[in-house]
This record gives C-alpha cells, structure tokens and sequence, in this order.
C-alpha cells in the first residue's frame, strides 16, 4: 500500500531502509483515486516508534492511505517534542468536523488508574462518541480496546497479580470471521499489560464476539457484531527488541520484573529476541483494512 506521510516524518526513512511503498502529497494527488483515510489517536509514550510501528502495518495493501495523527489537547506527553507535534500532529478540534474510514486508537501507559482517573479520559471518550458517525471501523489496541470495552459496551478492566509480558498461544474460536481470515488456527501475539479482560464479560454481551482465547492472556481479538469496533487486546504491532526494552526499563526503575514468557531465546535475556509475530500483525491489518473499512466505507461521504 502506497502509504501517504509527510517527507519529513521521522518514520519515513525507516521505513523506507525497509522497502515500504510511501507517497508524499504532491505525488498522492497526481493519482486518480479515492485515499482511504485514517486517523490515528497516537496515545504511546514513545511516539515517534509508535508511529513507524503502525505506518509498517498499514503498508500491505493495493490501496492507497492517507494518515492523519492527532495528540490529545488535555494532555501533553512528556516523551515527544513541541516541534515534532506541531509539525506532524493534529488535534481533534482540527479534525471534528472531517468523516474518515478509519480511526486506530493506540494503548497508553494509564492502565493502573480507573478510566475516570485518567487526565485525558472526558476528551478520549468524546473522540469514542464522535467516531460512532464520523468512522466507519475503529481498531483499537491494548488500553485503547480496553477504553472502547468499556465506554462502548461497560466493559471493565480487572487488575492482575503480575504484569502479563510476553508471546502468548491464541487458539482461534472463531475462525470464519474476515479479521482472521488466512490466519494459523493458533498463533503467537505479544501482550504488556498489568489487567485483564475477562472472556465471560466478552461472551456474555449480546453486540461483541471474541475471535480466539489464550489461558494465559484471554482473548486477543474482539469485534463488535456491527463491525464498527476491533479491539486487540495486546501489542500486535510492537517490533522484535520491544518487550526487551521495556523489561530492561522495569529493572532500571527498580520495579519487580519478571522476564517476559516464551520471549528471549532459551529464557537467555543476552539472546536477541526473534519476531514471530510478524504475519499475523500484517494479517489483521490487511483484513481490518479491507474488509472493515473498503469494503464498508461509502465512496462519498454525505
């Protein structure tokens, strides 16, 4: 997929080192047809990987995207600058008033806090609201499927004994829906969180399906039976050394970590991790983008 970013995004030369397919504007709008357009809620700390991470996944398609990043207003990360902000970013008062075909709502480091609690939680769930009639399929991860449980549906997050860090087995339970289609009956996914949601709170609501179910990390992939939310429960788009550097952050800090499970070789945190992850995060991309968002959008919005 020809990807549509600006020439002086950071992400651009590293994803061009990798042979992805980028447009910049002035060559988007020599070509005659219709951009799908998605916006990204870019709530991850370390934003700037964030956004190389996401643009990667997007890139697997014939379509063509344009992508507009928004920050939120009421908060300020700490972990980005001014200038990279004001160059690349939006925020939803500049976009409120535009349609797009897709939304991605990405996790945030707040999951230790009630949803109330978070600095930011009134302006997300008025983004949520405005996405009911202004996108056509949302794609949330991590925090930000458990922030679409539950002011969409009331679901809400229990907290853990042990933060979940890892590569955990799925087993499909659904395996005739579009956002698995070509997907292994068990497949690998990375989760980094310290809560859950349960599979019974899932199953138990008459408009949300679960797709697969881990014992060790629940479900993975949920969609609503309208097909206008996707939550992934955990980090399908982090890279190979993502989890490494988180644990390595933990130890710093001084906090109890444990070594994330079934993800160094041998259990040897001197060993570079191996991505076995790859095709599936490519996958849902691919399916969501096609099959959730093309497929449904109108050409025209009214």
């Amino acid at each position: 997929m020809p990807i549509n970013v600006p020439k002086q995004l950071p992400a651009r030369s590293i994803l061009e080192k990798e042979n992805i397919f980028l447009m910049d504007s002035e060559r988007a709008t020599t070509q005659d047809i219709r951009p799908l357009n998605i916006v990204i809620l870019n709530l991850m700390p370390e934003k700037e990987r964030t956004e190389t991470q996401l643009l990667r996944l997007l890139s697997n398609s014939p379509l063509q995207v344009h992508v507009d990043f928004i920050h939120t207003q009421s908060y300020q990360s700490k972990n980005v600058t001014d200038s990279h902000l004001k160059q690349f970013y939006k925020t939803f008062d500049d976009i409120k008033t535009k349609r797009y075909d897709g939304m991605i709502i990405t996790g945030a480091p707040v999951e230790h806090l009630s949803f109330e609690e978070v600095d930011y939680w009134q302006e997300i769930s008025e983004i949520m609201e405005w996405s009911k009639k202004h996108v056509t399929s949302s794609l949330h991860i991590c925090w930000g499927a458990q922030a679409a449980l539950y002011y969409h549906y009331g679901i809400d997050k229990n907290e853990r004994s042990q933060k979940l860090s890892g590569i955990f087995n799925h087993e499909l339970t659904e395996p005739t829906l579009k956002l698995v289609r070509g997907i292994n009956d068990q497949f690998l996914a990375p989760h980094s969180r310290n809560t859950n949601i349960r599979l019974d709170d899932v199953t138990g609501h008459p408009d949300l399906v679960a797709l697969d179910y881990s014992e060790e990390a629940g479900p993975f992939l949920i969609v609503s039976k309208d097909e206008k939310h996707i939550m992934i429960t955990g980090h399908i788009e982090y890279d190979a050394d993502t989890l490494a550097e988180e644990y390595n952050r933990d130890l710093n800090r001084g906090l109890d970590s444990h070594l994330p499970t079934g993800y160094f070789p041998e259990d040897n945190p001197n060993h570079a991790p191996i991505n076995r992850w790859r095709s599936q995060a490519y996958l849902i991309f691919s399916n969501w983008l096609n099959y959730y968002v093309y497929q449904e959008t109108p050409f025209k919005w009214e």
